[in-house]
């Protein structure tokens, strides 16, 4: 069923069928109808749109005519440029080929000279350095021939080492190399008559060394001797009680040799009242000072002074000064004697000097006198020189001469 507005229609109906399919094809063809035209149009305006491109090819053929004949032109005048360029080029290349050849030929003259000179440097250098090679090894050889003999000089003094040790190992030798080092620093501060080597006091003991200082402060001795073997145990001791009790040991024997020292050589009216006592070891002074200060001091209080060879050579430098201020004043008689033999001599050279000033001025005034004498005689000599003799006429009664008359001096 369709109901159009009021209207309803039965789609069973045949005479409804029949409307309804005469309405559709009515329909289709108004359509094929509208479409042809449509198309009909489309291709009239297609047609004239082929028409105005055919029109526009045609004259775009016709340009392209236009242009191909300007084209042929062009080519033409391209040929011909390409030739001038060709030729241009080939002549170019001539002249660069040219003038390469022509480096070439230099730079092969030049690496030429260049590797005849390097071959020149290269034979100098490796003759140069033939040279210093012969001679760094004839260095080298006399550098070992010195390690040998440095060889041999470390194992001599390894022998001696040996000898050093087996000297201070036993108490006498130690004792006598202490006394030699002693005396080769004595003998080099002080003059030989100020000193005297184990001289025998009043008491019967022997010192190792007695220096004749003025009195105050006398004579004052210095012993070498040292208890060695106690500073041994100290040094080989291990661990801190160990070290301990060897430095006590250590400190005990240093006090019995000063009590010793202080016993022996200090002798009223005799020497001074004091003693040195000399350690041949600086690393024995230094030890004894750093750790034992207090044993150091009792030899203060005793009057004994611990000295090594660098202070006891010091000591015997300030002991020269003393010396020498003793002498001096010991002999300030026979110095002021001879200080007035010098002022006289001073007065008898000043009275020669003022003789000879005055001899002198004397020889000055005659130098002065015999010079001008000599100008004055120059003078007179000159003056003759100058004279004019002419010759007499024969003739004439009155000679003309030009009388001689002797300059007025």
């Amino acid at each position: 069923m369709i109901t159009l507005g009021e209207t309803t229609y039965d789609i069973s109906d045949p005479v409804t069928l029949l409307v309804l399919l005469g309405l559709i094809v009515a329909a289709l063809v108004v359509v094929l109808l509208i479409v042809s035209v449509r198309r009909a149009g489309a291709q009239a305006r297609s047609v004239a749109e082929v028409a105005q491109q055919v029109g526009r090819l045609n004259m775009d053929v016709q340009t392209l005519g236009q242009g191909q004949q300007q084209l042929s032109g062009s080519l033409l005048q391209v040929s011909e440029t390409q030739a001038k360029v060709s030729e241009n080029v080939t002549r170019q290349m001539g002249e660069v080929k040219l003038h390469v050849n022509e480096r070439l030929s230099e730079n092969i003259a030049r690496s030429q000279r260049a590797m005849v000179e390097m071959q020149e440097r290269m034979k100098e250098s490796l003759h140069g350095n033939s040279e210093k090679t012969t001679k760094s090894l004839t260095e080298l050889q006399e550098r070992l021939a010195t390690i040998d003999k440095a060889q041999d000089n470390i194992t001599k003094l390894s022998g001696d080492v040996l000898s050093l040790q087996d000297i201070l190992s036993n108490k006498q030798t130690r004792g006598a190399f202490g006394e030699i080092q002693l005396s080769d620093i004595v003998r080099k501060a002080l003059p030989s008559d100020s000193y005297a080597l184990q001289a025998t006091l009043t008491n019967g003991k022997r010192a190792d060394c007695l220096i004749h200082l003025p009195n105050p402060p006398g004579p004052i001795v210095i012993d070498a001797k040292f208890p060695l073997e106690a500073y041994e145990e100290y040094t080989r001791a291990e661990g801190r009680d160990a070290q301990d009790r060897a430095l006590k040991t250590l400190g005990a024997a240093v006090r019995v040799h000063i009590k010793a020292i202080s016993e022996k050589y200090i002798i009223e009216g005799e020497t001074a009242d004091g003693a040195l006592m000399f350690l041949p070891s600086e690393a024995v002074y230094a030890e004894l000072h750093a750790r034992l200060p207090h044993i150091v001091r009792e030899g203060f209080d005793a009057r004994v002074w611990i000295v090594s060879p660098t202070t006891c050579m010091a000591t015997l430098n300030t002991m020269r000064a003393i010396l020498k201020d003793a002498r001096m004043r010991e002999q300030a008689g026979t110095i002021r004697k001879a200080l007035k033999q010098l002022h006289r001599d001073v007065e008898i050279i000043g009275e020669k000097a003022g003789k000879l000033e005055v001899h002198l001025r004397q020889a000055g005034d005659d130098v002065g006198g015999i010079l001008t004498a000599s100008t004055r005689a120059g003078k007179r000599a000159d003056r003759l020189d100058n004279f004019d003799f002419e010759e007499l006429a024969p003739d004439d009664e009155t000679p003309n001469v030009v009388p001689l008359t002797p300059p007025k001096g």
